[in-house]
């Protein structure tokens, strides 16, 4: 896959998650917070009115700090298709 076609797919793969009406559980979205974190070379502190959310989303963060961008945009686009493809 060419870069061009990873960020067209990436880009695609969070589209679907952003008009995706439905409650996802919550492994799946601190996974995509995660990746989609390290896909944008996000330096934002995770965030949270709830400090237990917080953790959650900074342990996320750093069970994933070994990957590269492009490395988790395959990781994101992977389980945004797992995710759709469990549901059905």
């Amino acid at each position: 896959m060419t870069p061009e076609e990873l960020n067209t797919a990436f880009e695609s793969a969070v589209e679907s998650i952003n008009n995706h009406t439905e409650p996802f559980p919550a492994d799946v979205l601190l996974k995509l917070y995660a990746y989609y974190k390290r896909a944008t070379n996000s330096q934002d502190q995770p965030s949270s009115d709830n400090p237990l959310i917080g953790a959650f989303k900074t342990n996320a963060l750093f069970q994933t700090r070994e990957l590269s961008s492009e490395e988790a945009k395959l990781l994101y686009i992977e389980a945004v298709k797992q995710y759709f493809l469990y549901r059905k």
